[in-house]
């Protein structure tokens, strides 16, 4: 009796991204077959059965076919944005006379306050449509505009919402831990008693955040205060992620690994005790070229150091008002290529395989393997070097979610 698949895709040039494989696991002649929304076969044309039966056949023409690529962190939602301080800091203004003049998060947890969950959706869509139109089926999004309970509440429920408004998987972060609120009058541990004790518990009995992050930096939140939030994290069940060692090195890189985080991100600064702990506890170095290149830094990630030690390399977008307001994970590809040497290998494994990985769901999606949901990204290329060589143009044919 012959097979039976939902939907074939055929005569295609597949980069499954596999562990294993080197490279970007290439298969020429390939095929990518679906059923109940999970890929049933993921090979050479040669070893699918001949009698197969589909309801729906592709005929691919050549295209190459990736996994559906992830952005495995951004601040998509969130209220207003900051482009009159993009104006004032052309013009010369610092960073502190904006904070001092009620800019900066401030600006932005005030707008967030504001708007009602509606609203929030609404002004995320157009962000969330134009990751969707180059190939994005899995996103992470995070809180940390309310930094008060009714507000991250609101700004995680949005963040759900956003998947039943769009074919895509969303995973939402709690970060109550990212900024200090203007009520806090300066009291850092008494914010982060607020934080343990009431956000976190309110956030995990609703059911609203899969991971929780916080912000360790001279700017934010201290060690102790970082390490206070993740072993209240953990005792709820919840993993934890961590934004690390972007403007100075707090040992944010190690402490994350202490704590078995799935991530760390940023990581400008981080040194090689950082990396060789991050690689002993699997957590993955996620990339943020967008921000390095927005708030002009000088200091770029240890690639090299992470290469030499094994960690997992992630890239993502950040897209945020502040300081990442990039909506192009292609171009997140080619600053990561330019700006901090990346391979074209290593830049397509950050937005698919890794970025699933830096997000717990490898097991899901990430790869072209039989088992995981059929998130496929289908490209108009003539080699995978396109998509990271690339600026501003967007060579996707179709993007498949769930196998439709």
């Amino acid at each position: 009796m012959s097979q039976r698949f939902d939907r074939i895709w055929r005569n295609a040039r597949l980069a499954t991204l596999r562990e294993g494989p080197p490279g970007l696991g290439v298969i020429e002649h390939g095929v990518v077959a679906a059923r109940d929304g999970r890929i049933a076969f993921a090979g050479p044309q040669a070893d699918f059965p001949a009698d197969a039966d589909a309801a729906e056949r592709i005929d691919c023409e050549g295209r190459w076919i990736t996994p559906g690529l992830v952005d495995c962190h951004t601040h998509l939602v969130h209220g207003g944005d900051r482009a009159h301080e993009f104006e004032l800091r052309l013009a010369g203004a610092s960073y502190e006379e904006i904070a001092r003049a009620g800019g900066g998060i401030v600006s932005t947890v005030a707008a967030t306050r504001a708007a009602s969950e509606d609203t929030l959706i609404a002004a995320a869509l157009p962000r969330l449509d134009a990751l969707i139109a180059e190939g994005v089926t899995t996103i992470e999004i995070k809180s940390g505009y309310g930094l008060e309970t009714a507000t991250e509440l609101r700004q995680l429920s949005a963040a759900r919402a956003l998947g039943n408004k769009r074919p895509i998987g969303v995973r939402t972060s709690f970060l109550g831990a990212h900024a200090l609120p203007v009520e806090a009058a300066g009291d850092k541990d008494r914010y982060i008693d607020l934080v343990c004790t009431e956000m976190l518990p309110a956030v995990a009995e609703a059911g609203l955040a899969d991971a929780v992050d916080a912000f360790m930096e001279t700017i934010a939140f201290s060690p102790a205060q970082t390490s206070r939030v993740f072993a209240a994290a953990k005792a709820l069940g919840l993993p934890v992620k961590l934004h690390a060692d972007q403007l100075s090195n707090l040992g944010g890189a190690a402490l994350a690994a202490e704590f078995g985080a799935l991530s760390a991100d940023h990581l400008e600064h981080t040194d090689e005790a950082g990396a060789i702990a991050m690689a002993r506890s699997g957590t993955v170095a996620v990339l943020l070229p967008g921000a390095f290149y927005f708030i002009r830094e000088m200091q770029k990630p240890p690639v090299e150091l992470f290469r030499r030690h094994g960690v997992k390399l992630a890239l993502a977008t950040d897209c945020n008002p502040g300081s990442s307001p990039l909506t192009s994970l292609l171009l997140s590809m080619n600053m990561a290529a330019t700006l901090f040497r990346m391979t074209v290998d290593e830049c397509l494994a950050a937005v698919t395989r890794e970025g699933a990985r830096a997000l717990g769901v490898l097991a899901e999606t990430g790869t072209l393997d039989a088992g995981k949901w059929c998130d496929l990204a289908i490209w108009d290329i003539s080699r995978p070097a396109e998509l990271v060589y690339r600026m501003g143009f967007n060579p996707l044919h179709q993007r498949i979610w769930r196998g439709q």
